[in-house]
């Protein structure tokens, strides 16, 4: 056989073992979309417990036994959750009340005022397709049609039964494994680096360790800076003088993990709601005083001190992941999708770093050079065999 012939074999047998590995990762793809509705509670304890194992760590080199670590952590951060809820779902009853009962307020300035200066701006018919008579006439002629939706509507709601069953299943599930996933999760890790192919063990565990660095101190940071946006919005809109400040205010830090959502909410939501209770621009200046304000402290302040570029992704990025993740996979799309993204990123400079380090990118000027990789105690260079 020819050096030729076995060139052309190599290549053959390279591109079918990729061909290979393809199928496996699709495949993997399609049993995670069908189970994403059971693997939502695994996912968030996974989360919680791979956010709890440092702090478990630190308490175990402490000369703690790893179980009296777990169980201080797993009860504070129960009693941190109490303590949210106690103070929290209050306030938040109280002003899905008052929402309830100002929705007939909302319902005439949106008839009375806001549609009319629509229809004056653009030149459209908007309360003719409004109107009562209309509405009825559209529900008759589309009869088979609604009959069709409200026998859709009876399915659902018998189904709903079942729903809050697995929603409160769920909810007693994730401190159940949340505690499992902080005890065993160094175990986990060890018995996933066992099955890294030997001469790969050192590159898969620098990469690791870059991507579990970065993408917990970006999602303390952008945590932290949800709950003081929330605290503050929800503070200042209160002082002047929204009925459903809190809720808007608690809307607005929620959606800041999102770019751009987050003052969105506030300007929008903050802008209805100050139109409908007062009607006066007076108001309006105090709510883009608070959005103001907000968006200061969040750019000058709390986003350069607590997150920082740790995740290294362009809001453009996160938006996108985010939008994609729920699209593909619903809550658990969502919910996974910064990490994916953060471990993506890390995977993509370093194949930048091999590709400017290879022959390929340097042509007839090629010269080994240094691929930039994390070890335990910081950045370092290290020479990989570049082929």
């Amino acid at each position: 056989m020819t050096q030729d012939s076995r060139i052309a074999l190599d290549e053959i047998a390279t591109f079918f073992k990729r061909l290979q590995w393809a199928a496996i990762a699709f495949f993997a793809l399609w049993v995670l979309w069908l189970l994403a509705p059971v693997l939502t509670p695994f996912a968030v304890a996974a989360l919680l417990g791979w956010m709890g194992d440092p702090l478990a760590d630190r308490l175990e080199a402490r000369g703690l036994s790893r179980n009296t670590a777990v169980i201080l952590v797993f009860a504070m951060m129960l009693l941190v959750t109490l303590i949210s809820l106690l103070v929290l779902l209050p306030m938040i009853e109280r002003q899905v009340v008052t929402l309830i009962e100002s929705m007939p307020k909302y319902r005439a300035w949106i008839m009375g005022t806001l549609v009319p200066t629509i229809e004056s701006r653009f030149h459209i018919n908007i309360a003719g397709y409004l109107d009562q008579d209309h509405l009825f006439e559209l529900v008759r002629a589309h009869w088979g049609q609604a009959g069709d939706f409200a026998s859709q509507v009876l399915t659902y709601v018998g189904k709903s039964g079942f729903a809050v069953l697995a929603m409160v299943a769920n909810v007693v599930l994730i401190p159940v494994l949340t505690f499992f996933f902080l005890r065993d999760w160094d175990l986990f890790v060890e018995r996933a680096e066992s099955l890294v192919p030997r001469n790969h063990v050192q590159t898969v565990h620098n990469l690791a360790a870059e991507s579990s660095q970065m993408l917990r101190e970006f999602l303390r940071g952008q945590l932290s800076v949800m709950l003081i946006l929330a605290v503050l919005y929800a503070v200042g809109l209160r002082v002047v003088g929204l009925e459903l400040g809190i809720l808007i205010g608690l809307l607005g830090g929620l959606f800041t993990f999102v770019p751009y959502l987050g003052p969105a909410t506030i300007i929008v939501l903050g802008s209805i709601a100050a139109l409908v209770q007062f009607g006066d621009w007076q108001h309006l200046v105090g709510v883009a005083a608070v959005f103001g304000i907000g968006q200061v402290i969040e750019s000058y302040w709390l986003t350069p001190k607590l997150v920082g570029n740790r995740i290294g992704l362009h809001p453009v990025a996160v938006i996108f992941a985010v939008m994609a993740g729920g699209q593909l996979f619903g809550f658990l799309g969502m919910l996974i999708a910064l990490p994916v993204a953060a471990v993506a990123n890390v995977l993509l400079r370093y194949a930048r770093a091999r590709y400017t380090a290879s022959k390929l990118y340097g042509g007839d000027t090629f010269h080994e050079r240094p691929v930039i990789i994390l070890e335990d105690d910081g950045l370092t260079d290290r020479n990989d065999e570049v082929s």
